[in-house]
């Protein structure tokens, strides 16, 4: 007998991936590819993430069903980058063209989400939490650095409402421009953070927050400074982190008492660093906010939260 399954795909700015979660919402498989970016450059046009998420989903498609006996239940799939009317971003036609496709030959309900909810749904799947009414979660990547207050509702989805974040800069944007003038390949993001570890202090660098909302420009000036001056560069990398640590910390205490909540999630590929991880954990913690993480793959950009949201839309309907 064919085993029904939730299949999930994400294309985002810079990674196609699919993913299946089975009956009991454990993962069964999953792919990615990072799209190619030249050396030196910091980004791709719209045009050059289509034709890539074009040419690696038919792959990585094959990769997680090809060979399985497995019937698609529902498909998730990432629309537009956040979910706001008129929000829209080319490269996620790639991977509503597949999902559209698949649920029309297979008859699996489809599911379409934003990217923003998608990361959501991975961290609070892969987390096993906060399942509260409301919560707050920090989405700090290279597009984006949104705190958002979340509020379940009636049919099972979330609401999501920013409520701050960066006036700038994105955290993924100061990581990388770092990244880049200290020669790594972009995205710098785990090269960064590796070449940090080599650091026996961090080169000091300024914070800038004002209630729940922050700046990062004036940090990444300054970081480019340090450099020009002879600033080691695994100190510099420290000093990012630390400095992203901080403001992150310092947003989401102010939020959560603004907004009287105790639990936050934090997602999204600059969230998987482990020091700022730290960090925020555990200047919370004496504010006796619990932080909730996704296992580091999974705050990253992938289609476990498009599965992951599938699968637990349409389990409560079918019972």
């Amino acid at each position: 007998m064919s085993q029904q399954i939730y299949l999930g795909i994400d294309t985002s700015c810079y990674t196609t991936s699919v993913a299946a979660v089975g009956e009991d919402g454990s993962l069964l498989g999953e792919a990615r590819q990072i799209l190619s970016v030249k050396p030196g450059r910091c980004g791709l046009q719209q045009s050059e993430m289509v034709f890539q998420h074009t040419r690696n989903l038919p792959r990585l498609v094959e990769e997680v069903l090809v060979g399985k006996d497995y019937q698609l239940a529902a498909i998730g799939v990432s629309g537009f980058p956040r979910p706001l009317e008129n929000s829209y971003m080319p490269a996620f036609l790639a991977g509503m063209s597949v999902a559209r496709s698949l649920a029309a030959i297979t008859g699996a309900k489809l599911e379409v989400i934003s990217h923003q909810e998608n990361h959501m749904e991975a961290g609070l799947w892969s987390a096993q939490g906060p399942w509260v009414e409301r919560f707050l979660m920090l989405h700090a990547s290279g597009g984006t650095t949104d705190l958002l207050l979340c509020e379940r509702q009636e049919n099972g989805r979330y609401q999501l409402t920013q409520v701050g974040g960066s006036m700038d800069l994105h955290a993924g944007q100061f990581v990388d421009r770092v990244g880049v003038a200290l020669g790594l390949q972009f995205p710098t993001g785990p090269a960064l953070e590796k070449l940090a570890e080599a650091a026996a202090e961090p080169v000091e660098l300024p914070v800038s927050v004002r209630k729940l909302d922050v700046s990062l420009s004036g940090p990444a000036t300054a970081a480019l400074r340090k450099l020009e001056a002879g600033a080691e560069s695994a100190a510099l990398a420290l000093g990012v982190e630390v400095t992203l640590g901080e403001t992150f910390a310092r947003m989401l205490r102010n939020g959560a008492a603004a907004y009287k909540v105790h639990d936050v999630l934090l997602v999204g590929g600059v969230g998987s660093n482990k020091l700022i991880r730290q960090h925020v954990q555990e200047k919370l913690a004496k504010r006796h906010v619990r932080l909730w993480v996704p296992e580091g793959r999974f705050s990253c950009d992938n289609a476990s939260g498009c599965a992951a949201l599938a699968w637990r839309l349409n389990k409560k309907k079918n019972g």
